[in-house]
């Protein structure tokens, strides 16, 4: 038994030992302590945009040193039980060694992922999108499902979501909906989720319970800082207002507070209906307008992006990204990286994350 935590250790005591070597863990320390000397100016905030830009790279960094020095810790533990486990036998700290084991594999793994993140932009916050497919209240239903997903896996990795703009569906579900994810790599993260996901189970709402094949798309971009030069004229914007729609009674908002922009010189439409008044919602929009001003940029200057950009698949069968079955078996499926799984109510749930995993690794490798 001992044998086993022993060999255990070594394989992530390995791991452990290369992060340690990789992660530019001395450059990062140089980095922060020249950022906390420049806060500690009493000029710091005659440049505010700037002053801004630092606070978030010392948000992220800080972050950062205090996930590691978890790894560090549990490492030690681990090591100092097992040096002691050796002498003499203890139910106790056989189980403490256990789920020391346990922590500090998950950690190792979360930081593996995160050397992953080598583009500037993985660090942001991020802005997602659902489209409803071709299919009417069952592809509705399967985007509600997705948005669902998304927030349930916000929710566990420590994220705040938010809707920003919902349409409702016929009869039930969602047409399309736009969420801001808030956090450090949350788009790192969910940059992996975009293409097309396919849904196929007895349909709720087929009175004969037939089988039906639902598809929605997913679509992901960084959320743009403040900092980030991003050029909007005036006389470029065409803004309209209308009522947000709510869920009636005294709740309703009987104001035209949403905002509809319409970027005239690319036709890029953004909106925002989520906030109570028509500036914060404006405020909203264009924030929306500017990220994807930018992704348009990025895709500019990167061939690849712009190729893919330009073919657009069609939200249909075949071109699917991932597969969830519920019926006549259960299991979810990713085509890109073959990796299945056969709990798919826990993926509905937010589960997530070794698909994301997975597909980073394999895009990196």
């Amino acid at each position: 038994m001992l044998e086993d935590k022993l060999f255990k250790f070594q394989e992530l005591e390995e791991k452990f030992l290369l992060l340690k070597e990789h992660m530019g863990l001395e450059e990062k320390r140089e980095r922060l302590k020249n950022i906390e000397e420049n806060v500690a100016k009493e000029d710091f905030w005659k440049d505010i945009e700037k002053s801004k830009s630092l606070l978030r790279e010392r948000t992220t960094l800080i972050k950062f040193f205090e996930e590691w020095d978890r790894i560090v810790r549990h490492y030690e533990d681990v090591k100092t039980a097992l040096e002691l486990l050796k002498v003499e036998e203890d139910e106790t700290l056989q189980k403490e060694l256990d789920n020391n084991l346990k922590e500090l594999e998950k950690l190792l793994k979360e930081m593996e992922v995160k050397r992953l993140f080598i583009q500037p932009e993985d660090v942001s916050s991020a802005i997602l999108s659902i489209n409803a497919g071709a299919g009417g209240t069952e592809a509705q239903d399967w985007a509600e499902m997705l948005l669902r997903m998304y927030l349930r896996w916000a929710e566990k990795m420590g994220y705040k979501a938010q809707i920003v703009d919902i349409l409702a569906g016929d009869e039930a579900g969602i047409k399309n909906v736009t969420i801001t994810v808030d956090g450090p790599y949350a788009y790192g993260y969910l940059k992996a989720e975009e293409g097309i996901h396919r849904l196929i189970r007895i349909s709720p709402f087929d009175a004969s319970g037939r089988r039906h094949t639902s598809f929605a798309s997913v679509s992901v971009i960084p959320q743009v800082e403040d900092d980030i030069e991003i050029e909007i004229k005036e006389e470029d914007l065409k803004i309209d207002t209308y009522r947000a729609s709510g869920c009636g009674g005294q709740k309703v908002n009987k104001t035209d507070s949403a905002v509809r922009i319409t970027h005239l010189p690319t036709g890029i439409v953004v909106q925002c209906q989520n906030e109570r008044s028509q500036h914060k919602n404006k405020e909203m929009a264009i924030k929306l307008l500017k990220a994807k001003l930018y992704e348009l940029e990025m895709k500019k200057r990167e061939e690849e992006k712009q190729k893919e950009y330009e073919q657009k698949k069609e939200i249909a069968w075949g071109s699917q990204i991932r597969t969830y079955v519920l019926h006549p078996y259960k299991q979810v499926k990713d085509h890109r990286t073959q990796l299945e799984v056969g709990n798919a109510e826990a993926v509905l749930d937010g589960e997530i994350n070794d698909f994301i995993e997975k597909y980073l690794l394999l895009k990196t490798a």
